[in-house]
């Protein structure tokens, strides 16, 4: 398994997902986004659907969007989606299928001097918990407005509010002090991904939050075969990430401890789980399934691809 891990890059995942996501090449030359169907569908990663090149949705976007609307329409459709994405991968999908996960790493090859993992770079994965509650949970419903992505989101300003406003000429006199604070945001944030190892990922992103919930249960990613395992901890002092072991709350699933293991005692794959484990993932399964069917009869579909495909000024920063 090891050898085979070895010889099967990660980055091409990260790579082919990125441009899966945002393949209107048209949109890039033209600068406007794509108004098809498939906006409807969510990405597992964070990628901003107000991209010219996106043609799927961003999930916690959407999910702000929905809870927007909460008060008028339960988002059952927009939960489902999260329900049967975190079941099946959980953070696999931070390692390998979210495009601003991969622009992270490639900054932390930069040569600089390097935050080292500690017990404090432990706690401040706490913070993305915090953000995950007050700007994309209570700001959206009581406020009625996307506060993660608002104030905060590093890919809506990298991926649409600066290439828009360069490429659209009437969106520039939109521009004023949110576009300046989501500007400065995004430079911060860049500037900790230089010297922190995939410095949003791990302390600030929601979405990696929820999606961390679902690591006891999700049916695909990286696990340790306890018959094997000598309990050295080779595995957890090599990571870049905050884990206290592999397949916790803070692992993403890269498989990059599996080279470090002595014992070949870590694989990735389906993982072998109890009978416990089964029910509760049987049903998780079944709630996920019932949440999109309700949905896509309440027209959850049409109400994710009708956002999506109109230019988010919050995710923009104008307005």
């Amino acid at each position: 398994m090891r050898e085979h891990f070895k010889k099967f890059s990660r980055r091409y995942v990260q790579l082919i997902s990125a441009v899966l996501y945002n393949c209107n090449v048209k949109g890039f030359a033209n600068g406007k986004i794509w108004k098809g169907n498939s906006k409807g569908i969510c990405a597992p990663g964070l990628n901003c659907y107000s991209c010219p090149g996106a043609v799927i949705s961003c999930p916690l976007g959407s999910l702000q969007s929905a809870l927007v609307s909460s008060k008028y329409k339960f988002p059952y459709y927009i939960l489902g989606t999260l329900l049967l994405m975190g079941l099946f991968l959980g953070r696999f999908i931070c390692g390998f299928l979210c495009p601003f996960g991969l622009i992270q790493e490639l900054l932390h090859k930069i040569p600089t001097p390097k935050l080292e993992k500690s017990k404090l770079t432990r706690g401040l994965t706490l913070i993305k918990y915090v953000l995950l509650v007050i700007f994309a949970v209570m700001i959206p419903i009581f406020i009625g407005a996307p506060g993660f992505c608002k104030y905060i989101c590093p890919a809506g300003t990298l991926e649409a509010g600066i290439p828009l406003t360069i490429m659209q000429e009437k969106l520039r006199p939109l521009i004023g002090a949110l576009f300046g604070w989501k500007v400065a945001m995004l430079i911060m944030i860049l500037a900790i991904c230089i010297f922190a190892y995939r410095g949003f990922c791990r302390f600030l992103c929601p979405l990696g939050a929820i999606y961390s919930f679902f690591q006891p249960v999700s049916f695909f990613g990286v696990q340790v075969d306890e018959a094997k395992c000598i309990h050295c901890d080779a595995c957890v002092r090599n990571c870049k990430m905050d884990v206290k072991k592999v397949c916790d709350r803070e692992c993403i699933q890269c498989g990059e401890c599996i080279q470090h293991c002595p014992v070949d005692a870590i694989n990735i794959g389906i993982k072998k789980t109890d009978n416990k484990k089964k029910t509760v993932w049987s049903l998780v399964l079944i709630a996920a399934l019932i949440l999109i069917a309700i949905g896509i009869n309440n027209r959850g579909f049409h109400d994710v691809m009708s956002k999506a495909i109109r230019l988010c000024y919050e995710c923009m920063g104008i307005g």
